[in-house]
This record gives structure tokens, C-alpha cells and sequence, in this order.
């Protein structure tokens, strides 16, 4: 079967026939990581490696048609943390998907961003009711426009105020935006295999949507490039993003400069688009930012084996909140 290191697809031309298929909790996720599809670049790889994607949506016509390739926090309100599990959602839906979805759906944004590679669209978490937001580094990496859409259907335009290339997160923030409502970040450090879960970002641009799985494994090594400038040129020369897994390299050379992060793994269903989207307990506590996924789609794929297959990726959200005070700095490393 084709494999492929699938990071986007085209906002007009969703994949067909997304469906989950069985998956082994144990099985090793390969590291993987990518930015926006560059226009034009069709190029897959394939063997015999399963690959990871990170999940953000890439436009770019080609042809006439489009195509699915390699893609991959400063406001002054206080952000809502825990160090245990906070009851956000009612009492009378305490458990429930829907209680979740409900109460923190209006906390997870859609963001495009523009840039001369192209187009890419992702998820993010809203933390202060000013507009503080948290995402992944790959969704808004070298952007020149970020815009915002809320859940009630807002629009605002974001400026980044720090990056973390080294874990993969970004700190973005709204312009001119109030009342917005901050989600809680839970505590990552007390979830455990087996803990149910949700999902909530944009995959394919369908903003709101929500999965559910469970925590399949914890501690899962995902690896990266952190030398932006490098894998920009190989991305932009129509090699793809470079990323390095068991040895091999995918997509050029990753270069000497590379970190890994330690990953949240769930079966909830994650696809393109809902990088930077929430992973959350049955609490309503954020617990992970989604990150990568891994998918055999591909052209040649069938209809049974497209789109997530129940291996997602997210950083924990204790990694986000170590993080957050160099974010909020403004540091771009």
C-alpha cells in the first residue's frame, strides 16, 4: 500500500471518503513535520515507512483541480490553568462528548495564513478573552497574513507575538478583540492511557468540528527541523518539507539542526486543518494541542483507507504552559 507524509489538502476540494480504520495503540509513530503546500508540488513520497502528517490544510490549484501534499502565545488577561481537572463542562452533561463540544467549542478558532509558499489553513486555542491564541508553529510560519474566525463566525486579523520552532507551538494574537471566552488548560502530567478524549479544530475547513477517541499512548517521540530557513528553500525548490525517521530522511535533507518533543498519542479522528486544534478531557480541560497525524491517503488510495486512520499526535498542554512566558516575550526561535 502507498504511503504517504500527508500535512495538507486545498480549501475548496476536501478528501472523499474519510473513515477510521482499526488501529494498534502500540504501534510507533514515525516523526514527521511539514509547512504550507507550496502551489504546484504534487510530489509524494512512498515505500514502505509509515509517515506521520502534521495536520494543517495547504491551498493550491493545480491544473484546474487541486492537490493534497507535505505541510506539517502578548495580551494581559490571565489565562485559565489548572493543575487538576476542572469541571467546565455542566454538571448535568459532566461526561458527555456533547457537554464538551458545548462548552469549549467557542474557545478553538479556525486561522489561515497567507505567505509566499502559499496558503494554509489550521485550528488554534483561544487562552484570554483579549485574544491571546495558541497554535502550532507550522500552521503560521512565515506568514504575512493571519486572519481568525471565530465560532460565532468573527473575523480578526492576528499578528504572531512568539514562536517555538524547537516544540512546535506559536503564540498569536487578535486585534481589537474583547469578550472572547478563554478555554481552561487542564494538567497533561495526570492523563493516563485509556482516558477518553476529544477533538476540536478545522479539517478541511469545517470549523467546530468535533472527534472523540481515547489516549492511546504517551510520550510519543515526534521529530523536527528546527532550521526554518533550510527547509523553506528545499520546501519552495518542490522537494516537500523535510523530516528524518528511523534513520531515513523524507523530502531532502533535515540538516543537523533538529529537536524532538514528546507527543500525546489518540485515536480521536484528526485531518488536515486541525493542527494547532484542542485535544481536551471529559472535564472540558484542554490537555494537548493536536499536532500530526498519520494517514496512507494518497490519490492511488482507496476510499476505505483515506484520511485519519486513528493515529493523532498533539503536544501536552503542561509543555504549552512551560512554554507560554517565553511566547509571550515575543522570542522567534
Amino acid at each position: 500500500m502507498t504511503e504517504s507524509f500527508h500535512r495538507s489538502g486545498e480549501y475548496e476540494n476536501p478528501y472523499e471518503g474519510q473513515q477510521q480504520a482499526p488501529v494498534n495503540p502500540e504501534w510507533p509513530p514515525p516523526p514527521a513535520y511539514a509547512p504550507a503546500h507550496a502551489p504546484h508540488s504534487k510530489k509524494r513520497n512512498r515505500g514502505p515507512v509509515a509517515l506521520i502528517a502534521a495536520v494543517a490544510i495547504v491551498a493550491a490549484a493545480i491544473g484546474g483541480g487541486t492537490a493534497y501534499g507535505i505541510q506539517e502565545l502578548t495580551g494581559h488577561d490571565t489565562v485559565a490553568s489548572s493543575s487538576t481537572s476542572t469541571n467546565v463542562v455542566p454538571s448535568s452533561q459532566k461526561g458527555t462528548v456533547a457537554g464538551v463540544a458545548k462548552a469549549v467549542s467557542p474557545s478553538i478558532v479556525e486561522i489561515n495564513a497567507d505567505s509566499n509558499a502559499g496558503s494554509s489553513t489550521g485550528s488554534g486555542v483561544i487562552i484570554t478573552s483579549d485574544g491571546e491564541i495558541i497554535t502550532n508553529n507550522h500552521v503560521i510560519s512565515g506568514a504575512s497574513q493571519i486572519k481568525v474566525t471565530t465560532s460565532d463566525g468573527r473575523s480578526y486579523t492576528a499578528k504572531v507575538v512568539g514562536t517555538d520552532s524547537k516544540k512546535d507551538l506559536a503564540l498569536i494574537k487578535l486585534e481589537n478583540a474583547s469578550g472572547l471566552k478563554a478555554a481552561t488548560l487542564g494538567d497533561s502530567a495526570g492523563v493516563q492511557v485509556g482516558d477518553q478524549v476529544v477533538a476540536i479544530g478545522s479539517p478541511e475547513g469545517l470549523s467546530g468540528t468535533v472527534t472523540s477517541g481515547i489516549i492511546s499512548a504517551l510520550n510519543r517521540d515526534v521529530t523536527v527541523p528546527t532550521d526554518q530557513d533550510q527547509g523553506q528553500q528545499q520546501f519552495q525548490q518542490g522537494d516537500g518539507w523535510p523530516f528524518e525517521f528511523g534513520g531515513r530522511q523524507f523530502n531532502g535533507d533535515t540538516g543537523s539542526d533538529t529537536t524532538t518533543y514528546k507527543a500525546l498519542q489518540t485515536d480521536a479522528s484528526l485531518n488536515p486543518g486541525n493542527s494547532g486544534g484542542a485535544l481536551i478531557d471529559m472535564n472540558g480541560n484542554i490537555i494537548g494541542i493536536n499536532s500530526a497525524m498519520y494517514s496512507p491517503a494518497g490519490a492511488a488510495s482507496s476510499s476505505s483507507d483515506a484520511g485519519s486512520v486513528g493515529l493523532g499526535f498533539a503536544i501536552p498542554i503542561n509543555t504549552v504552559k512551560a512554554d507560554l512566558a517565553k511566547l509571550r516575550a515575543g522570542s522567534t526561535d
